[in-house]
């Protein structure tokens, strides 16, 4: 098993690699509020990436932000850079857990992974991207185990709160719970708000390589989870449930689903947990934004096909979007005033009911909500995710490996974790 502990030869708990980047600056910050929180009270930690200018002035940013000057002296820098193994290995061997903030992780994400494995350093990302997610377990998975590493990817708003929130809906439901769906909304304060375009050439080169995702999931080999209880069915776009949901909503593109199904899966084929279907959904608004939205994605569906349409879909994020994705990202003031909210249906058998026979015949509505989702809530999940790792190692499983937030954390304290720092999970 890899350590959990620093040593004279692995000094730092956490390493942030790409903490210069749009996302990583805040990861900064968020580790330096929560230091205390540490194993023993006292993480140890250091920041990593390519240009030490910029590493260090994210470190002055933070300490400027959070009122302590003495991170400037105290944080250490190291240098590093995807391109180059022999500067990731030695970053790594410094490491217990590297936090990897190196988006698109299609393209920079897997030579971190690799490294972490052979070095024997835990690594956590916060990637939305399930073919790169999913070609780590593939690819990675067995020597991690043998390593006793582990590799946790999605461990942002892609996908903590969907993740953990459908095992803390399964936890409190007195009974077998069968289904979940869930819906999220995400508000914009009075300054409005935006996405980084990080995130947006995610979605670019994600539809463009959907084919090989097919491909990829072929290789696992899986069979299909047992079905409990009724069969979930696929809505369309749909009004939103009465005091729930007051707007339409649609199937969500991104990576929960694959997410949760990752998870379920783990629970199941390991500890012969019974599985929950889950189907997610998100909030769109009214009318009007239906009509652009149509329009966006026929463009979006159209343009992404060909060489020439990703160009400009990535040049120009603003207009292909209408203004939801930027090259610069929300502002401070956007992010104070923006937060989400996901609500999750669930349904199953209740407690004494045989879930062979009949239909569910019991409902648990939950609900996780929490700050802005791209930067400031994506920084909280990821380092109380390091955090659960370095204080509750004998929570995790039994092996190392890759693995989902979910089946890494569903038997620590996350969810009370969580709770103390505004991503709020309860029953409704």
């Amino acid at each position: 098993m890899a350590a959990f502990s620093t040593s004279s030869s692995r000094p730092y708990h956490i390493v942030i690699f790409g903490a210069s980047g749009f996302t990583g600056q805040f990861v900064v910050e968020e580790v330096a509020r929560t230091a205390s929180e540490g194993p023993k009270g006292n993480l140890k930690w250091a920041v990593a990436g390519r240009n030490r200018t910029k590493l260090e002035k994210v470190v002055e940013q933070a300490a400027g932000a959070l009122s302590k000057p003495e991170l400037k002296s105290e944080v250490d820098i190291l240098i590093a850079d995807v391109g180059d193994p022999d500067s990731l290995a030695a970053m790594c061997k410094q490491a217990v857990i590297v936090l990897s903030c190196v988006g698109p992780y299609r393209f920079f994400g897997e030579p971190v992974v690799k490294s972490c494995v052979e070095n024997g350093t835990h690594c956590i990302d916060i990637s939305g991207e399930p073919q790169f997610l999913e070609s780590m377990q593939l690819n990675y998975h067995d020597q991690a185990a043998e390593k006793g590493v582990y590799i946790v990817g999605s461990c942002g708003f892609d996908s903590i709160p969907a993740d953990i929130g459908v095992i803390y809906t399964r936890d409190q439901f007195k009974g077998t719970l069968t289904s979940i769906e869930s819906f999220l909304t995400a508000s914009a304060g009075p300054e409005g708000g935006c996405i980084h375009d990080g995130t947006w050439q995610s979605a670019i080169y994600g539809l463009a390589d959907s084919d090989k995702l097919r491909s990829l999931r072929k290789k696992f080999g899986h069979k299909p989870l047992p079905v409990v209880g009724t069969k979930i069915k696929r809505r369309w776009p749909m009004i939103g449930l009465p005091n729930e949901l007051q707007q339409y909503a649609i199937p969500f593109m991104g990576s929960d689903p694959s997410v949760v199904k990752r998870t379920q899966r783990y629970l199941n084929e390991e500890l012969n947990e019974s599985p929950v279907q889950y189907g997610a959904y998100v909030g769109v608004g009214g009318i009007s934004n239906i009509f652009k939205l149509v329009f966006a994605g026929l463009m979006f569906f159209f343009l992404v096909k060909f060489s020439f349409g990703r160009n400009l879909l990535m040049k120009f994020p603003e207009f292909f979007s209408f203004g939801f994705f930027s090259k610069e990202g929300p502002t401070r003031k956007q992010m104070e005033g923006a937060s989400f909210r996901f609500i999750f249906l669930g349904e199953g058998y209740t407690e004494g009911s045989d879930p062979s026979e009949g239909k569910p015949n019991g409902k648990i509505r939950t609900l996780v909500k929490g700050p802005e989702a791209g930067y400031v809530a994506t920084p909280i999940a990821m380092v109380q995710a390091a955090l659960t790792m370095l204080n509750e190692s004998d929570s995790l499983p039994k092996t190392g490996g890759v693995y989902t937030p979910g089946a890494t954390f569903a038997k620590t304290t996350i969810v009370d974790r969580l709770n103390k720092h505004g991503i709020q999970f309860s029953v409704l």
